[in-house]
């Protein structure tokens, strides 16, 4: 599977996650578009978040730790499972956030 951002193709395995992470927000919006996600201000705010992660850690966090972070680091103090399940519903953030992100597939059960 390939996604074409701006003229380049990045490769992505087959379920639509990114070999290699791309930090570009166009790879986001196009990898949303196929995602038939409409992205908003929370959606950003989750992508952000799980991007710095995974600069930081090389992994993204689980559903746990990011609803965690997110409230205690990030600027989503709402933060839940439900509202992330809302916003990402195929998975939700600690997996379809990830894709949408432009990011790896996430190890294990998604994340540290």
């Amino acid at each position: 599977m390939m996604y074409n951002v701006n003229g380049v193709d990045l490769e992505a395995d087959e379920q639509g996650y990114l070999l290699e992470p791309v930090f570009d927000d166009e790879a986001v919006r196009v990898i949303a578009a196929a995602e038939q996600i409409t992205l908003t201000d929370a959606h950003w705010e989750v992508i952000n978040y799980l991007r710095d992660q995974y600069k930081q850690e090389g992994a993204t966090p689980n559903l746990r730790n990011l609803i965690k972070g997110l409230q205690t680091d990030g600027d989503m103090p709402e933060a839940d499972s439900k509202l992330l399940f809302e916003l990402f519903p195929d998975g939700g953030a600690a997996k379809q956030g990830c894709k949408i992100a432009g990011l790896p597939q996430p190890r294990g059960k998604a994340g540290y």
